[in-house]
């Protein structure tokens, strides 16, 4: 009797098995927390993929840049969209993602998108509202928290470039609950006040929940309505928050803010030199084209007698040669007493010098903002910020 049973190589089976899996699911979103995370340096992302009960394998191909720019980490939720694959040489299923996102960013986006069509119908997103940014303002408002690595990236290029410029800052959180009523606040503050040139909202990055606060209405429209000119530097340079449509300008980082707001004062010096030459430079061109005239008309039989008229001529010219550059002289002097006189001026009221007499500022660690009233619970603890560090104070 002849054998009919058929023999299954591994192989055939791994096959099989791949062409019912791949082809009974259609592509679907996959929910569950992020392990045994590889990021190749082929730019290929392994991990699993588990909720309380179970785990599957994944696969990214070329998913590198796009879990980086997530910050997926181990223990990371994520929704990923894809489908089930079978790796034949291993004999497993995975499931092979082609788009991923944290958990709850779908919702968060369709939030962003709603929130900005809505306010760019009316109007507050027009760049004929964008107003300029003052080149050299006396005085910068910052709407941030005090504590936080944006003001101490922005205070450490203002020291830098330009010491004595005069920095306000006004305390908010910048995340969580809360956070965009109290950025609003800021934002109406320096308004209401006109206690500066021009105003900074800002933050480090973060992800879309983190800078969630800078897309409430609120606050864009406290940036839009604001009397004074809004920089919006929030995140890094590939995030947008609709307080960037709002603003006047949007930059991409905190530093980036500060080297814009104040300029640079070596520039405006080299520029005011390079004025003082280039004038000397013209007026003693003009003077020689004067004298050469002069001098050929002197030279002419007309002049020859009367030589006394070209003498009083000369000496006419030399005359106004002085007057012009002594006019120059003084412009210059009186615009360089100006220059001396505001960093002067800006050198006794930068907050950074209070410190160095010897002075503190006190802040209230669970309010994040500073104290300015002696009314403090006895045993209340204290951060002290002094101008070399800070340190914990404890109320007697």
């Amino acid at each position: 009797m002849e054998n009919t049973e058929q023999i299954w190589s591994v192989s055939d089976v791994n096959r099989a098995v791949r062409e019912i899996v791949e082809g009974s699911l259609l592509p679907f979103w996959l929910r569950g927390e992020v392990g045994s995370l590889v990021i190749h340096r082929s730019g290929h992302v392994y991990f699993t993929i588990k909720d309380t009960r179970s785990q599957m394998r994944g696969v990214f191909f070329g998913g590198a840049a796009a879990c980086t720019k997530l910050g997926v980490a181990n223990g990371t939720l994520i929704e990923a969209f894809g489908n089930l694959t079978v790796y034949e040489v291993r004999g497993e299923y995975q499931f092979s993602a082609r788009q991923l996102r944290l958990a709850g960013i779908g919702d968060l986006q369709q939030r962003f998108e709603a929130v900005k069509n809505k306010l760019a119908a009316e109007g507050l997103f027009d760049p004929g509202r964008k107003r300029p940014i003052p080149v050299l303002p006396r005085r910068i408002g910052v709407v941030t928290s005090p504590s936080g690595a944006a003001i101490r990236d922005f205070l450490q290029i203002i020291n830098r470039r330009f010491p004595n410029v005069n920095v306000r800052i006004y305390p908010c959180a910048v995340q969580g609950a809360g956070a965009a009523e109290q950025v609003a606040r800021g934002v109406d503050f320096f308004s209401r006040t006109r206690g500066a040139d021009v105003v900074v909202v800002t933050r480090g990055g973060g992800s879309m929940e983190d800078l969630w606060p800078f897309n409430e209405e609120v606050v864009a429209r406290a940036v839009a309505a604001c009397s004074v000119p809004v920089i919006s530097a929030v995140g890094h340079e590939i995030d947008f928050t609709i307080c960037d449509f709002a603003a006047d300008l949007r930059v991409p980082t905190p530093s980036a803010a500060a080297e814009l707001v104040i300029g640079r004062r070596q520039e405006m010096s080299d520029r005011l030199n390079r004025f003082e030459k280039d004038l000397h430079n013209t007026l003693n061109l003009a003077l020689t084209r004067l004298k050469s005239r002069l001098d050929r008309a002197a030279g002419s039989f007309v002049f020859k007698e009367p030589a006394h008229l070209a003498r009083m001529r000369r000496q006419q010219l030399d005359e106004l040669e002085n007057r012009l550059q002594g006019s120059a002289e003084r412009w210059l002097l009186a615009n360089r007493a100006r220059l001396d006189q505001l960093a002067g001026t800006l050198t006794t009221l930068n907050p950074s010098r209070q410190l160095e007499r010897g002075y503190a500022i006190l802040f209230d660690p669970a309010a994040g903002k500073p104290v300015t009233t002696s009314k403090v619970a006895a045993g209340t603890r204290l951060q002290a910020r002094l101008a070399d560090g800070e340190m914990t104070v404890e109320v007697q």
